[in-house]
């Protein structure tokens, strides 16, 4: 051992004495580094212990058998939303549904505003605050803003039915997802077969998604898609979120690209 070898080691021990450690925990000292020397014991033979043997009888009840409980479905039966012949029941059916956590932490359920026999449909993401606060889709800001891009091409309440993808306000307005969406779909997929709309028109990129299965709102805007709802082929075009162009205004002119489509489309059917 060198003499600075030597000092570190002094000083180590100096240390462990500081800490208290001043007392040998075995006579000798041991190489922790050194081979193990074989032993001279043989080794017992390990063997896996044995199940314990089960009898049955005829009039034995069936053994009980632990396994992994099973992922909890959220959805709502089918038959539950069959049941719902109108677009009233169904309101009371997600007002009783407690599958989406986000019912949790919001003050109301927004299920819908507009006409009920509108040929046109319009759903968007989630509702925000003021939504929350009043239990209605689309009246805060980006609401007026959706309203008056509705009047530039001549609608107004009475002609549109309007929803959100989630019927809860997430936390902090963010994005919501992709369980909660999982959670409303059946829902959201049954208000549009009972409004059965001629047109659908989707805002946002979370609503192009989870109707459209697109991933991104700029390339899915701008392009007549199909819906498909029982046995129809429902019109479908995405167009940007009302919000987004509140903080985008420069964006405006893609959605005013959108809306003339819209308007065409409806004039073809009238």
């Amino acid at each position: 051992m060198t003499g600075s070898q030597a000092k570190a080691a002094a000083d180590l021990l100096e240390w462990y004495a500081a800490m208290g450690a001043d007392e040998a925990i075995l006579e000798a000292p041991v190489d922790r580094f050194a081979a193990p020397e074989p032993s001279a014991e043989p080794q017992a033979e390990y063997r896996a212990p044995r199940a314990p043997r089960i009898e049955l009888r005829a009039d034995a009840p069936a053994p009980r058998v632990k396994s992994r409980a099973a992922p909890v479905d959220s959805r709502p039966a089918p038959a539950s939303l069959e049941a719902a012949k109108t677009l009233a029941e169904l309101e009371a059916l997600v007002g009783q549904f407690e599958g989406c956590a986000l019912k949790r932490t919001a003050k109301n359920t927004c299920f819908a505003r507009g006409s009920t026999s509108a040929k046109i449909m319009l759903s968007g993401e989630a509702p925000g605050r003021d939504e929350d606060l009043q239990g209605t889709p689309f009246v805060g800001r980006a609401g007026k803003l959706l309203d008056r891009m509705l009047a530039a091409i001549g609608l107004d309440e009475t002609q549109v039915y309007i929803t959100n993808t989630i019927y809860w306000r997430p936390p902090g307005n963010r994005t919501p997802t992709a369980l909660e969406m999982q959670a409303c779909a059946p829902f959201l997929s049954r208000q549009i077969e009972l409004l059965s709309p001629e047109v659908l028109l989707v805002l946002g990129a979370p609503a192009a998604k989870a109707i459209l299965g697109e991933p991104g709102i700029m390339r899915a805007r701008g392009k007549w898609k199909i819906y498909r709802c029982g046995d129809r082929d429902i019109p479908t075009l995405a167009t940007l979120h009302p919000a987004y162009l509140l903080r985008k205004p420069e964006e405006k002119r893609y959605a005013w690209r959108d809306l003339l489509m819209l308007k065409e489309r409806l004039e073809s059917l009238t």
